[in-house]
């Protein structure tokens, strides 16, 4: 398997080009008020199957082995990487199962589902137990796994490509806020600025119920497994990978964590602030900075909004509360 490089990432930049969107970045004078610096939103909210996971999805199947291509792959997803694989497997002409815990939102697992893919709902309502799941039916079947984050080519397209958009469109800024999950996103992004941004700092967030990266810095060791939280954020719940953290464990500098008041009041921000919808994991970024939980900042920042899906029973939980 390869290694996460620049040169990677800039493989997955160049094949990604014309297949994603290059999603947009917008001043936030609420966040910039708050944080005390000039502030951005990166909208991958915006994105293709609405999430940044596109990005590594595309970019990992489009570098299937034949035996891969032949067989189709076996997944595990709490949404939005699925309904990613879905889609790119469906442009690629390859078979996808992707495994979802039972609490998956409707919106995603719809999603899914439209593109072809063959989806298979757990009866667990928790990530980790689910990857379980479809890493036994691998197995079984002698389909590859393809996991959602442990994987360079995941890492290159999720986090290192979103990280290249960012910096040529905004130079000056030195602190990326992203949220954490299995670290697909977090790990790709910080191998980019930590070596092309001098004074980089990465700030990521996580839930209270499942801190697996703080924990994991903590103990010196990655914590892959984690009990359910019982959360909205479901697409960050979990434990982290043993390859990304290995990436993260050096290059992150704070990690806010937050709960589901906090991310629900988010949600409701975003809508009255700049007129969007987000999804609950999405929200978990801008719950850190409107709480108080990220310290100080004396350079500009960047709040990658990674997602909008979310089903109108969930959006409307949270927006008539």
């Amino acid at each position: 398997m390869p290694q996460l490089t620049l040169d990677l990432i800039d493989e997955a930049r160049e094949y990604l080009r014309h297949r994603i969107r290059c999603t947009p970045v917008e001043a936030s004078p609420g966040l910039s008020a708050k944080l005390g610096v000039p502030t951005w939103l990166k909208l991958e909210s915006m994105q293709l199957t609405g999430s940044f996971k596109i990005r590594g999805a595309f970019f990992r199947l489009a570098r299937a082995s034949e035996a891969e291509r032949r067989s189709g792959i076996i997944t595990c997803s709490a949404g939005n990487h699925g309904k990613a694989v879905a889609y790119a497997a469906r442009e690629l002409g390859m078979r996808a199962t992707i495994f979802v815990p039972k609490e998956v939102d409707h919106a995603k697992y719809r999603g899914m589902v439209a593109c072809g893919a063959e989806v298979k709902v757990s009866p667990f309502p928790d990530y980790d137990k689910t990857e379980e799941l479809a890493i036994e039916e691998s197995r079984k079947s002698g389909r590859p796994f393809l996991s959602a984050f442990d994987d360079a080519a995941v890492m290159a397209g999720n986090g290192g490509t979103l990280a290249t958009e960012i910096v040529e469109d905004l130079p000056d800024v030195k602190n990326f806020i992203v949220p954490v999950g299995g670290g697909g996103l977090s790990a790709g992004l910080a191998l980019y600025v930590k070596e092309k941004v001098h004074g980089a700092r990465l700030i990521g967030c996580q839930l209270e119920v499942t801190p697996a990266l703080r924990l994991s810095l903590e103990r010196g060791s990655a914590v892959t497994r984690m009990p359910s939280g019982e959360s909205l954020a479901a697409g960050i719940e979990g434990g982290i990978g043993s390859e990304t953290f290995e990436i993260l464990r050096a290059r992150v500098d704070d990690t806010p964590l937050v709960n589901d008041a906090e991310i629900c009041e988010a949600v409701r921000w975003m809508v009255e602030e700049h007129q969007y919808l987000i999804e609950p994991t999405a929200a978990a970024v801008l719950a850190a900075c409107l709480s108080g939980k990220v310290a100080p900042l004396s350079a500009p920042a960047v709040v990658v909004i990674s997602g909008r899906n979310v089903s109108s029973a969930t959006a409307r939980k949270i927006l008539c509360s």
